[in-house]
């Protein structure tokens, strides 16, 4: 059997077509083709075969794609599939001799290894076998922009072998026949100049001197009306041999062609070791470490069973050059062969990185390569190159590569090779089509930025002051190149103080200024800009505006809304700026940079942008929050008094949330970006959005007893509210201040707030106002211990409430009373008052709000000596409280259950409620938590 992919996508067996279904089936033999004997993702099959637009059934379709696929390729002798599932993905395992990319792949390297031996007409045969298994443009048949994105790259494979192909011919003195074929291919191919080259050649030596030169003149003028460059160097030196008729364009018989230079059986074989020196003061990256050891055989291997590539990326001034130099030396001695080292220069500062053509010369002149023995062609270089590498076991260092097509010449091909590549930017094709094993570097701990600086300016300087030390760390953003330029500058000046350079630092008037330099390679700013200059005008403009945003992270809804573009359209932008590591995608959906690109990102904002743009942006984004804020508090609480918001601004997206479990997640997730938004519009004097922003906060940091939090947001709240001369707005905050000083045991500015608010309710003649500070004057005496006042303002509360026709405000003060009555003794009034309570939340709906009168019940019915009652009470409450994911109540009322359990000598089932609670309690930071653990304490005690 074999899979062919050199043209339409097929399966053949015993010389028959074996039916593979639609053109999705098609598609996915052949990625998994090109990825043969490798996991392929579901994640990555999906995004080839239906890019952005995924249908909801995605999940069944890719089943029975594979199942289809199973079918087809039948069997292995073991009776098991070749397609099996391999978390995260699918694996097709395969002979790879079986595949004619494989066969054209093997016939090509031997025709470039007898070319580069001077066999001219074994390297004919051997291309011209390879070029015959190409029945078509390859993947002829398949759809997906993925998959379709790999015709052009092999293509160019097909189209380099053909180039070997006529330069044997060209050493066979073949020159007329060419001239044919070769003007056909310079029709189809004007701008590809190796073929316009080998055409000049073979016309000269056919003796039309003219018409060569004809063919460099029409080259010329193209290139210079397309394109405004000239003719490579390569094509213009031909043009000149061929002006002055020079005899090294002299066509030899083959037979008479001189030897190419080998080495005999007496030669010294040639063992480069040219890794740059490592850092002395290396620290960290245990984990990187071991990711790349991992990659190498186990024991006493060998070798690897297959060639190893492994791109090392990350940000600028990251580390990857340090770890990967590092790395080498260390298991240098696992490639007695030799190692080689490459700077492509991707990002110079200079802009002018390495060709591959000027890479692959300095491999061949550290392996001592006669140049004439090198070809013209970058093809055939890169396939003796290959053909050097053969059979040895060799580390192939690529530093500083820009992309993926200026190292793919330089790649091994043979076991026991290792590549090992750094870059800024993911290089994610080679992970799709060389299996390359990557790996990622981050930021440092705090504990290594403090190792890196005690290695470089002595542990007795360091540990002797702690606290400048934490500010240059945190200044350098653990970032090792602005740490290595910080502690050069402290070791130049040795007898200074450590917070001499702290004080700078924190002085300087923007924070990248502290690290500017005449050295580019040091200063922050122009190493940053040639990762910056590199991106689209689209992704350039996201850049800069995130450095508008507050931070620390942002989802892919707040990046569209800052932007005021679609989500579809922000995606591709953020994954470009990933792909660049000018953003890291910390968590799925969720996107960061450290604290210096932040900076950077603001400069460009403020130098690009007008205040205009840079004002609306930031609406955008803080509108963003307000508006999908607002919806999220009104799915945690929806008996909430609703707050009215202006017209949205154009331009944002809302997150999408459908219940109080998404509310409370996107709560969670933007929890420190929405206290950064509070203050970034109080200092963008948006103090509307400021107190909107706090006021969705309320319900979760209250359920979540995040009280200080809670009451921080709600002091910022209402001084905008106070700034905008909001007599409502004051109210609110008023009483969600004396909400949170209640629960924090602040009594006092309880007793403050509830009169600030009964005063402005009753100015605004708001009867629910009124009955909510009253309420608040009743948590307030409840607090105090004193239950008859308590009992006069809820019951007070209760009557505005009534009066208000709030239904919701009724059923709360009518189960607080129930409490109340049961401090009195009063038990069976308690257990009328609560269940009053829970037949009106039940009336209106409210899962919430029944859970907490289930569990006045269970606490009235437990003073009434009826635990199994107040246990069946307790448990209902359970149950609703989870709905609405109240986890402090949650917890309060697990505690009630254990002491219902433990009253019937129940011990297991009271630890395992109390254990429950404590578990909640400790993860809220609930200052209960030791009371419910001094209850398991003595419980354990008296029953053991």
């Amino acid at each position: 059997m074999e899979i062919r992919i050199l043209g339409p996508v097929e399966v053949r067996r015993d010389g028959t077509t074996v039916p593979l279904g639609g053109s999705k089936h098609r598609a996915l033999l052949a990625l998994l083709v090109l990825n043969l004997n490798c996991v392929v993702s579901v994640e990555r099959l999906i995004s080839a075969l239906w890019g952005d637009d995924v249908p909801a059934t995605v999940t069944n379709q890719i089943q029975q794609a594979v199942s289809k696929l199973r079918r087809a390729l039948g069997k292995d002798a073991t009776g098991a599939s070749p397609l099996v599932y391999r978390s995260p993905g699918y694996v097709l395992r395969w002979d790879e001799a079986a595949s004619d990319l494989a066969v054209f792949e093997r016939f090509a390297e031997r025709g470039r290894a007898a070319l580069a031996d001077g066999r001219p007409s074994d390297a004919a045969r051997e291309f011209g076998a390879a070029l015959d298994l190409w029945r078509g443009p390859a993947l002829g048949d398949t759809t997906g922009s993925l998959i379709l994105g790999q015709r052009p790259r092999l293509e160019e494979r097909r189209l380099g072998v053909l180039q070997d192909r006529i330069d044997a011919e060209l050493a066979l003195g073949r020159h007329a026949e060419l001239v044919g074929m070769l003007t056909a291919l310079v029709a189809e191919h004007p701008l590809r100049e190796p073929f316009r080259e080998r055409l000049m050649l073979a016309l000269y030596r056919s003796g039309r001197q003219a018409e060569a030169l004809d063919e460099y003149q029409r080259l010329y003028h193209l290139l210079d009306e397309e394109l405004g460059i000239q003719p490579c160097p390569s094509v213009q030196q031909l043009h000149r041999q061929i002006l002055t008729s020079a005899p090294d364009l002299d066509a030899r018989p083959a037979s008479s062609s001189p030897p190419m230079p080998r080495p005999g059986p007496s030669d010294e074989p040639i063992v480069p070791r040219h890794l740059p020196a490592g850092t002395r003061d290396f620290i960290g990256r245990e984990e990187q470490v071991k990711l790349l050891d991992g990659l190498l055989p186990d024991g006493d291997s060998q070798a690897p069973p297959a060639v190893v590539i492994s791109p090392v990326s990350g940000a600028a001034g990251i580390g990857k050059t340090a770890l990967a130099v590092h790395w080498a030396h260390r298991v240098a001695d696992r490639f007695p062969d030799g190692q080689l080292y490459v700077n492509l220069r991707g990002f110079d500062p200079s802009g002018h990185g390495l060709t591959p053509a000027e890479a692959l010369r300095r491999c061949f002149d550290a392996l001592e390569v006669s140049p004439q023995r090198i070809p013209v062609d970058v093809d055939a270089q890169a396939g003796l190159f290959r053909s050097l590498l053969a059979g040895k076991r060799m580390l192939v260092l690529l530093d500083n590569a820009r992309d993926e097509e200026q190292v793919r010449p330089l790649l091994p091909a043979s076991p026991g090779c290792f590549a090992l590549i750094t870059s800024r930017n993911h290089l994610s094709g080679l992970v799709t089509t060389e299996a390359a094993r990557p790996i990622n570097l981050g930021l440092l701990t705090d504990g290594e930025a403090r190792e890196l600086l005690a290695r470089r300016l002595g542990h007795d300087r360091v540990v002797a002051e702690p606290q400048a030390v934490d500010t240059i760390i945190s200044r350098c953003a653990r970032l090792p190149l602005a740490l290595a330029v910080m502690a050069a500058r402290a070791a130049a000046q040795p007898d200074f103080p450590l917070r001499a350079l702290a004080e700078q630092l924190r002085d300087a008037k923007t924070a990248l200024d502290a690290f500017a330099g005449t050295d580019p390679a040091t200063d922050l700013r122009a190493v940053f800009s040639l990762s910056y200059t590199r991106l689209s005008a689209d992704a350039a403009l996201l850049f800069r505006l995130l450095g508008l945003h507050p931070g620390p992270d942002v989802s892919v809804a707040a990046a569209a809304s800052l932007a005021g573009i679609p989500v579809a359209q922000v995606r591709p932008l953020l994954a470009t700026l990933t792909a660049a590591q000018l953003l890291i995608e910390h968590r799925p959906g969720r996107f960061t940079f450290h604290d210096l690109l932040r900076a950077y990102a603001g400069e460009l904002v403020h130098e690009h942008e007008t205040a205009a743009e840079s004002h609306a942006a930031l609406r955008r984004v803080l509108d963003h929050y307000v508006h999908t804020g607002h919806r999220a508090a009104m799915l945690i609480n929806p008996m909430r008094r609703e707050i009215t918001l202006d017209e949205r601004v154009q331009g944002i997206t809302i997150a999408d949330l459908t219940d109080n479990q998404q509310a409370e997640t996107w709560f969670s997730d933007e929890r420190s970006v929405l206290f950064a938004a509070i203050d970034l519009s109080v200092t963008a004097r948006l103090d509307t959005a400021a107190w909107q922003i706090a006021w969705s906060l309320e319900n979760f940091l209250d359920r979540q007893a995040q009280w200080d939090d809670f009451a921080g947001t709600q002091s910022v709240a209402l001084a905008a509210a106070q700034r905008l001369g909001d007599g409502s707005r004051q109210l609110l905050s008023h009483l969600a201040l004396g909400c949170a000083s209640c629960s924090l045991g602040r009594l006092a500015d309880v007793h403050t707030h509830a009169v600030r608010a009964l005063e402005l309710a009753t100015d605004l003649a708001d009867t629910t106002g009124q009955a909510e500070a009253l309420h608040t004057f009743g948590w307030l005496h409840t607090e105090r211990g004193d239950v008859d006042q308590a009992i006069h303002y809820m019951r007070r509360s209760h009557d505005m409430y009534r009066a208000a026709d709030q239904p919701y405000g009724q059923a709360e003060t009518l189960n607080g009373l129930g409490w109340l009555y049961i401090e009195l003794g009063e038990c069976d009034q308690a257990v009328r008052l609560c269940r009053q309570a829970l037949a009106l939340f039940q009336e209106i709906g409210d899962p919430h709000g029944q859970g907490e009168a289930w569990g006045g019940l269970g606490y009235a019915h437990f003073h009434l000596g009826r635990h199994e009652e107040a246990i069946a009470c307790y448990r209902e409450a359970l149950a609703l409280l989870r709905i609405g994911r109240d986890l402090g109540t949650e917890a309060e009322t697990l505690v009630h259950l254990g002491d219902a359990h433990a009253a019937l000598r129940a011990d297991e089932p009271a630890r395992q409620a109390w254990q429950d609670a404590l578990t909640i309690f400790d993860a809220l930071g609930h200052p209960d938590a030791d009371q419910v653990r001094a209850k398991l304490r003595e419980n354990r005690q008296s029953s053991g």
